[in-house]
């Protein structure tokens, strides 16, 4: 990736090859394409990566991992590595300003955390990852009339890959919209509101504090609006799913302890939920063990009780033929390493292998620290 530019998640300057790049405007959005030139001659149909940069960067930090992705990918196809049917397919991939960040900026402060003075971080964060989730499904819409104005060729596989505040908006990617079939997701919480009501009680917020225990009543506050809460539950993955169980999708305050397995008769509204959102759909986590800003254990709750649902080894949703790769990089903090890009390269091109044909396909869950 790019050498340092958000001072939230360290990066590291990797030797990347050249790519072809193509600014567009897609209804005020600046996108930057890349891979077009480097399509192959023969190329008929195409799958795109959105890239959703850390917070307080923005989209020009991205172009590292496109150009490595695409550069693998089309050594893959030079090689003979594919089928006679994914021979003609290729890659491109586009990165674009999440809201409030570079061409988009409108108020600092609204990117900022509590200990920089903005009392609505939570909502402020949540509000604009979700925002992003939406622009690529907008995108996705828009994007093929401005990639290929003139050729027959088809976007028929989209793909996301988000870091830190990007990769918050990925697994909403994954699990709200339907044409995303894969997701990496670097230093990034599935369980939103366990993460944040910790982050307030180390940021010693006076809706923490004032109140004993300390956090009893920090639902509710300016802090945590219930409006807000409301729309965690919405859409968040760890409320999202826990809001069909009697247990309460609300940490209280925050939740340590294990997701008890669901009664049979949750299973039966869970289900159909899981077959909706994540029925044949990989994803690949890529988290810091030693992560101090995104704390890999305040979403291990909800990875273990979504890892135990979807296991093909006797998980209650196994035919659903979810792909959860879940990797730990031990002794690494808030950051991208190159052995971190290196696998998120690798997971792609396996992607692309791997095909659209969902139907039928068989799960796989790994956990593993590295």
């Amino acid at each position: 990736m790019a050498s340092p530019i958000d001072p939230m998640v360290k990066t590291y300057s990797m030797p990347t090859p050249k790519v072809s790049k193509k600014l567009v405007v897609i209804s005020g959005i600046f996108c930057a394409i890349y891979g077009l030139d480097e399509l192959p001659a023969h190329t008929k149909e195409v799958t795109c990566l959105y890239l959703m940069h850390p917070r307080l960067s923005a989209m020009d930090c991205m172009e590292g991992v496109a150009a490595l992705a695409i550069a693998d990918w089309n050594k893959r196809l030079q090689d003979g590595k594919t089928s006679p049917e994914q021979a003609n397919k290729g890659l491109i991939a586009v990165a674009f300003d999440q809201r409030n960040h570079g061409s988009r900026l409108v108020d600092k402060l609204s990117n900022d955390a509590w200990r920089q003075g903005n009392p609505h971080h939570a909502q402020d964060m949540f509000a604009t990852f979700q925002g992003t989730a939406r622009d690529v499904s907008f995108l996705i819409d828009f994007l093929p009339s401005y990639a290929f104005p003139t050729s027959p060729i088809q976007i028929t596989t989209n793909l996301v890959l988000g870091v830190s505040l990007g990769a918050h908006a990925g697994w909403c990617c994954i699990l709200h919209e339907p044409r995303i079939t894969g997701a990496v997701i670097i230093v990034g919480c599935p369980d939103y509101l366990n993460l944040m009501v910790d982050r307030a009680r180390l940021s010693k917020l006076p809706s923490w504090t004032s109140s004993s225990p300390p956090g009893a009543k920090i639902m509710g506050s300016e802090a945590f609006p219930q409006g807000f809460l409301d729309r965690v539950r919405h859409l968040d993955p760890a409320a999202f799913f826990l809001k069909h169980m009697a247990e309460s999708a609300v940490p209280a305050p925050i939740r340590d302890g294990p997701i008890p397995e669901p009664t049979e008769k949750e299973k039966e509204i869970l289900c159909p939920v899981l077959s909706q959102s994540l029925a044949g759909k990989r994803i690949l986590l890529l988290s810091g063990g030693s992560d101090k800003l995104v704390p890999y254990h305040r979403g291990e709750a909800f990875l273990t009780w979504l890892k135990k649902a979807i296991s093909p080894d006797g998980g209650w949703f196994a035919d659903g033929g979810v792909s959860l790769e879940d990797l730990i990089f031990e002794g690494v903090g808030h950051e991208v390493t190159p052995e971190m890009v290196d696998h998120a390269i690798e997971f792609i091109g396996e992607s692309l292998l791997a095909g659209d044909d969902t139907k039928g396909s068989v799960g796989k869950v790994r956990t593993s620290k590295i």
